[in-house]
């Protein structure tokens, strides 16, 4: 015949997992994800040894994460072709994202170390060296 369910489902309704998780705004996903990308393009910068632009994209990190990053240079003794072509694919990562939430200040920084970077593997180093004001 019919025998009554013992246990719990182990469903549950759409509005019932709503508040079981902390959830975040799209701008903050994206401020994560490009506090991310500059984080790392700034790792790479610091193993080149660009102070200056260094400090430009620090505050950038800084001013999305609401503290400074860590800053080292763990060299891992690419050459400086390589850190160039890993530089501008970072900085072209941070590009879109700072586009997609409309942050002039990060897109700027982005494009310009995507020029210096870009006149770095060209070899204009005066203009790489330039990099931003």
């Amino acid at each position: 015949m019919y025998e009554p369910i013992r246990t719990k489902s182990v469903h549950r309704m759409a509005d019932d997992a709503h508040d079981a998780y902390p959830h975040r705004s799209r701008e903050e996903e994206l401020d994560i994800q490009l506090a991310g990308h500059l984080s790392a393009l700034l790792a790479v910068t610091d193993e080149l040894g660009d102070t200056e632009a260094g400090d430009l994209i620090a505050r950038q990190v800084a001013r999305l994460r609401g503290a400074p990053p860590a800053r080292h240079a763990g060299l891992r003794g690419s050459s400086a072709q390589d850190l160039h072509h890993r530089a501008h694919a970072l900085a072209g990562r941070a590009l879109v994202v700072a586009a997609s939430r409309a942050d002039t200040a990060a897109a700027i920084l982005a494009a310009e170390r995507m020029d210096a970077h870009t006149a770095a593997l060209a070899g204009e180093p005066s203009l790489a060296a330039a990099g931003t004001p």
